[in-house]
């Protein structure tokens, strides 16, 4: 009886110890796969570094330049008209003062473009 107390205690030991055996060689193989890999690449380090500094110049930066182009001539086309203030009463609500400036501007306040809670400023 008390062996096979033993045995049943040693049962999910060697089960144990066989996955630690088989998850090392798993580790071991990935490894060894991975030093593979890197090895054949080091002699390619100089090719791909001229192949990325070809493809900047020829591709990502005239993309940057065609992108700001684009967005110059879409700007010159856009109307820079203030919309109509709606005095909405579910906008623009002051429980308390802001804690900088006269307290009725957020920090990033832009005349322009924000208005405050009574209309824009300026346009009384």
């Amino acid at each position: 009886m008390c062996t096979n107390l033993f045995r049943s205690l040693r049962q999910p030991e060697r089960k144990m110890a066989a996955f630690g055996r088989f998850s090392q060689v798993l580790l071991r193989s990935s490894l060894t796969q991975t030093r593979r890999q890197l090895s054949a690449a080091a002699g390619h380090g100089e090719q791909s570094g001229k192949t990325w500094k070809i493809l900047t110049f020829v591709v990502a930066l005239p993309g940057v330049g065609v992108c700001m182009l684009n967005t110059f001539l879409k700007e010159q086309h856009h109307s820079h008209e203030q919309p109509e203030f709606v005095p909405y009463a579910h906008l623009r609500i002051r429980s308390k003062r802001f804690p900088w400036g006269d307290g009725n501007k957020s920090l990033f306040h832009n005349s322009h473009v924000n208005p405050l809670p009574d209309g824009y400023e300026g346009h009384e």
